[in-house]
């Protein structure tokens, strides 16, 4: 079976692994410190926080900018349940907003919309890779007074009009999981420009802890430590900045070959009958994901007809509007009702060779030649 995504591994993660293993510090130390210089470096960025999940930067970045119960923050529906989550697990309400189906980003307007005295935050989610409108978005923040806080899960190595997702605006953060632009096995990161709330977010990852963190840089252990905020434990760790430190060295390998895929993808769909493209910006974007949207309700006879070709394929995501954990934010989405019912993701990864990316344009390519569908 053909995968939708796939880690790609080599000797040089093992290499960088083994290094960790031979200083005997596993945790957070001087290999974490190592990867956030080189992605702070990258990204021209002030502050960069590495922890473990994608998931924990969204949590911690709305946490130390003051998030907390009964605020609102303004959130597309159609993004993974992990965005969501991040928002009530401080005890916020998520409002859900609409998407534009061209590119599956935030409808700004429809943002607009639904901002309330209650409202603190939007939490834009550059979907597939491909940027939103920041400008748009950065400005509705500051005339509202609202913080901006970018989901970019997908967009490590994007750029938008010439500036690096993470480079500019409020916060942004990423993940690092295993099928993201890079892996760390599991991680993500914070990046900000405020001193002030680097600092504490810096605290908060590692259970509130001050005085120590140096240490730790250093691999040292401090036996004095101060508690000085609400924290988790959600740092990242020397094994997984190690593998994070391998990949990040072959970033511009694996978004060219990416980008060539999705042009190859493109070049092929554009004319097929049933099929809607979405809106790519290839000069600026690291395609995390290749998304169509199927029109006519064959969405779910494509993916089966895919799997019997042993190719896979995917849905991302359920729109969390619909889901019953979030019933009580439920609200009339009709954009987003009829996209998430069309979209599938096809296989997309570095180390797909000629003929596994043949294999899936001549299997969608004979879908929508039968006609009996």
């Amino acid at each position: 079976m053909l995968p939708v995504s796939r880690p790609s591994l080599g000797i040089e993660e093992l290499e960088e692994v083994k290094k960790v293993f031979a200083t005997g510090w596993l945790g957070l130390g001087s290999t974490v410190f190592e990867f956030e210089n080189e992605i702070k470096e990258y990204l021209e960025a002030r502050n960069v926080i590495a922890v473990s999940t994608g998931t924990t930067a969204l949590h911690i970045a709305l946490d130390g900018f003051g998030i907390k119960e009964a605020d609102e923050v303004i959130v597309p529906s159609l993004t993974f349940c992990a965005s969501i989550q991040a928002i009530t697990a401080l005890r916020a309400i998520p409002v859900f907003c609409e998407i534009n189906p061209s590119t599956l980003n935030i409808d700004v307007e429809d943002a607009r919309g639904k901002i309330t005295r209650r409202t603190k935050a939007i939490m834009p989610v550059h979907y597939c890779g491909n940027a939103c409108d920041m400008d748009a978005l950065l400005a509705l923040g500051k005339e509202h007074g609202l913080l901006i806080v970018e989901d970019a899960a997908h967009a490590f190595g994007s750029s938008y009009k010439g500036r690096k997702i993470g480079s500019f605006g409020d916060v942004t953060c990423f993940s690092f999981d295993p099928i993201k632009n890079i892996t760390c096995g599991e991680g993500g990161a914070v990046v900000l420009s405020d001193d002030n709330i680097a600092e504490e977010i810096r605290r908060k990852r590692i259970l509130g802890i001050d005085k120590d963190t140096w240490h730790r840089y250093r691999n040292e252990r401090s036996w004095f430590y101060e508690v000085t905020t609400q924290g988790y434990r959600y740092h990242m760790s020397n094994i997984n900045a190690a593998i994070g430190l391998a990949q990040f060295k072959k970033l511009d390998m694996f978004i060219e070959k990416k980008r060539k895929i999705v042009e190859l993808y493109n070049e092929h769909f554009k004319h097929i009958e049933g099929l809607e493209l979405l809106a790519w910006n290839l000069n600026e974007t690291a395609p995390f994901t290749y998304i169509v949207r199927v029109l006519n309700d064959k969405r779910d006879q494509l993916m089966d007809f895919l799997k019997s070709r042993d190719i896979g394929s995917g849905i991302h995501y359920i729109a969390n509007h619909i889901q019953p954990f979030f019933k009580q934010y439920t609200c009339e989405l009709p954009v987003t009702d009829k996209v998430w019912k069309e979209i599938l993701t096809l296989p997309l990864y570095y180390d797909m060779t000629d003929n596994d990316v043949q294999r899936v344009i001549d299997a969608v390519t004979e879908f929508f030649l039968k006609k009996d569908i």
